[in-house]
């Protein structure tokens, strides 16, 4: 079984500025969601919604061995992070096949397959930047 994050972007000002009855359609649309994946032997192990974007904290290192947090998102963009769903599957097909019909009734996805242990991340093709994993975070 692979593990995957569906990633939810939303330009958050045009989220904010719908009115209540498109609030309701886009949670009718992560029900039906959830029913497919379930209907697909997907496994939901946890989904939340995200807190604005503007309550985020921000870190980044100073360059003398500290970090410089600041208030705010990482990115400066129209669109950021509103909610996920972490999700076990065994079908990667049907995954995006569900995926695909959230989208299609107006939301945004990005899925991502997490790395399974010894599994390369970097994109480079040299076995010597493997990351090691130790007790599922990565070293």
């Amino acid at each position: 079984m692979r593990r995957y994050l569906v990633l939810l972007p939303a330009p958050e000002a045009e989220w904010a500025a719908l009115p209540a009855e498109e609030h309701v359609k886009g949670m009718q649309l992560h029900e039906q969601f959830q029913r497919d994946l379930g209907q697909g032997g997907h496994w939901i192990v946890t989904a939340s919604p995200l807190t604005p974007s503007a309550q985020a904290l921000s870190m980044r290192p100073d360059g003398q061995g500290g970090a410089v947090i600041t208030d705010g998102p990482f990115a400066e963009s129209v669109e950021q992070l509103a909610g996920f769903y972490l999700i076990d599957s065994n079908d990667r097909d049907d995954l995006v096949r569900c995926c695909a019909r959230l989208v299609s009734g107006g939301g945004f996805v990005e899925l991502r397959q997490l790395a399974q242990q010894g599994e390369d991340v970097s994109g480079q093709t040299s076995t010597d930047t493997t990351p090691t994993f130790q007790k599922g975070h990565l070293l």
